[in-house]
């Protein structure tokens, strides 16, 4: 599996990056590949069908400039930063039989991260749908956009990240895991006792991701920034 360890300066480049990456691979221009990235500054990230009304407190993050995003895959509202490890995944159905649903992709793909990270705390389990947790408490949150021949898994680990923080700018969901127990933001989610560097680390051999990607997608990059990350149609289309 390729390997692509790269932060591009806007949370809407990294965004665009990995759907330019989807895209160029089930063009049949790409492989399977795994990316790490993280954010140095807070930002939300709407999932592609949340609504930024219910899920956001618009107020809160205008005052503090953080901005507000929308991705390209499922799953919930989040918010991202210092403290927070992000990892992509691009896979081909043909890579494992579990990958071609939905269910039984995060089962593999959940199981797999679970795995890796065992040693470090030895009671994760996958949670809800797209959850892992220790102890009832989330840790890594995932979601995924599907195409003919590949999907794309987003995934977090939050490792040093400022629990305090989402409540300000998340609101609660409307739509909760049974876990959650309708527990507030800080009081459901946990950082992973470990390192950016260990997650990384067992990350990359987890997936053999050995061979470094040298170049990506910069032209479909910029224009996905442009015609769609970066634009309000986009980000409030819910």
């Amino acid at each position: 599996m390729r390997y692509l360890d790269r932060t591009l300066p806007t949370a809407a480049e990294n965004l665009a990056l990995d759907e330019a990456l989807l895209l160029e691979a089930d063009a049949g221009r790409g492989e399977d590949l795994l990316r790490i990235w993280h954010l140095e500054q807070p930002a939300v990230v709407l999932g592609a069908g949340c609504s930024f009304a219910l899920d956001v407190d618009e107020a809160a993050c205008r005052a503090d400039g953080v901005h507000v995003l929308r991705r390209s895959s499922g799953g919930g509202t989040v918010l991202l930063g210092r403290g927070c490890l992000l990892f992509s995944l691009i896979l081909s159905y043909d890579a494992a039989p579990e990958l071609g649903e939905i269910g039984s992709s995060y089962a593999f793909i959940l199981g797999r991260l679970r795995e890796c990270l065992r040693d470090i705390c030895p009671d994760i389990e996958r949670a809800g749908t797209s959850d892992l947790a220790a102890a009832g408490r989330k840790f890594s949150g995932n979601a995924q956009q599907r195409k003919r021949a590949h999907l794309l898994h987003h995934g977090t680990v939050l490792f040093d990240f400022d629990l305090s923080s989402i409540g300000r700018y998340l609101r609660m969901p409307e739509r909760q895991p049974e876990y959650r127990s309708g527990r507030d933001h800080e009081a459901f989610v946990m950082n992973l006792p470990t390192t950016e560097t260990a997650i990384k680390n067992r990350l990359r051999a987890e997936w053999r991701a050995d061979e470094e990607l040298r170049s990506w997608p910069e032209e479909e990059t910029r224009r996905l920034v442009r015609e769609k990350y970066a634009t309000p149609e986009w980000v409030r289309r819910r």
